[in-house]
Order: C-alpha cells, then structure tokens, then sequence
C-alpha cells in the first residue's frame, strides 16, 4: 500500500529556495545528541571532582568519562551545519589531533589521563585541540544565535585552559572556571533541544552557492 507523503516546506534563502528533508532534520538531533552526550559526560566528570576530590576510584573513571565527551563531541563535528567547509575540516582536524595525543599521553603515562595532564601542563599543547574544536561550535553558536552562554563559553576555555598551562591560576579559581564551564555546558546543550530544527540547518541554498563556486573552480 502506497503511502501519500506531505510535500515538503520550500524556504526562500539568499540564492533561492529550497526544502529541509527528513534526513536534514535527522542530523539535527543527531547533533544535539552528541553536544548532550558531551555536556553531560563533562559534567558528571566535573561535578565528581569538585565534589569527591582526586581520589583514585574517580581519577580513573574520569577517563572513560572523556572518551564519551570525545565520542560526543566527534559526533556533533560530523553533523554541525558550517557554511565554510576548511573551517568544518579545521576543527574536525583538531579534535583528531586532541584525541591522538589524550592516546598517547593515556598509554604513555603511569597515572590516570587527568591526573597526567594536570601534572605535566605542557600536555595541553596536544590533547588542548579538542577543545579548540568545542570553542570552534560555541564560537559558532554564539555567532549564529546570540545565545548567552556561548558568548561566555567561548573566552572561558581558553582562559582556563591557557591559565593552566601558563600556572597563574590559583587553584579556586581553576575549580570555579570548571564548575562554571561545566554547568554552562549543560545550559547550552539543553536549550538546544528545544530550538526550533530549521534554525540549525540554515540557508542551505548557501551551502549549494558554494559548492557550485567550488566545482566552478575546479572545472
């Protein structure tokens, strides 16, 4: 039996119309998804630390922990809508250097990945890119829809991060950067289910505006 399918909503973008489709709409979620996945992962990691302290039962599940962030976080890469494909592979480019050198710190080390990184600052130089990468979609975020949080997430890592690998940071103020990037995180992930999905995809007739320019290029 045949089903009628509703024609899709045409949408008048800035080189002509075109249709959100269901697969459109399915890397929505799947991108919200993954930045939850993160969020999430990253809390519950924070949230452990700051509240347990460096025990070694938490020290160690704070690695698998960052293996779900990253995974989260690979995950939204993939899917987030970026009209400039070099800056889409620039920050999936960096996520994979983060996520090789977290390996190879993780193998290399005798103590837990946290534990290694926030003893040895200079670490922050590999395993940092990843979250150059989660800068790169809170830049994105706070450009494209002026939310709040992004416009304050996207100073804070780096001040935490390189205030870290530089040492002027006391250690409070450290714990309520994280606290507050934790917490931030989860804000942002959160209203996100609840955006409207079109505003995520974007003008798409951009996106085959560039591709046409690209392939004029080539040709």
């Amino acid at each position: 039996m045949n089903t009628i399918q509703e024609p899709l909503e045409v949408y008048q973008g800035q080189f002509g119309q075109f249709t959100i489709t269901p697969e459109d709409r399915r890397g929505v979620k799947i991108y919200r998804g993954g930045l939850l996945l993160a969020a999430l992962s990253f809390a519950v990691g924070s949230g452990l630390i700051l509240w347990q302290g460096a025990t070694p039962l938490i020290l160690n599940l704070l690695t698998p922990l960052f293996g779900l962030f990253c995974l989260g976080l690979a995950i939204s890469l993939i899917t987030i809508h970026i009209y400039l494909i070099p800056l889409h592979r620039l920050l999936q480019f960096c996520w994979g250097i983060g996520v090789i050198s977290a390996v190879i710190i993780a193998r290399n080390s005798q103590e837990p990945l946290a534990l290694a990184v926030y003893h040895q600052p200079l670490t922050l130089l590999g395993i940092g890119f990843i979250f150059v990468a989660l800068t790169g979609i809170y830049f994105k975020e706070a450009f494209c829809f002026n939310r709040l949080e992004t416009k304050l997430l996207t100073p804070l890592l780096p001040l935490l991060l390189l205030g870290h690998l530089s040492g002027i940071l006391p250690l409070l103020l450290e714990q309520v950067l994280l606290g507050s990037w934790a917490g931030l995180f989860m804000i942002f992930a959160l209203r996100k289910l609840s955006q409207e999905i079109p505003s995520d995809i974007g003008d798409k007739s951009v996106f085959t505006y560039l591709k046409q320019q690209r392939s004029l290029s080539v040709s």
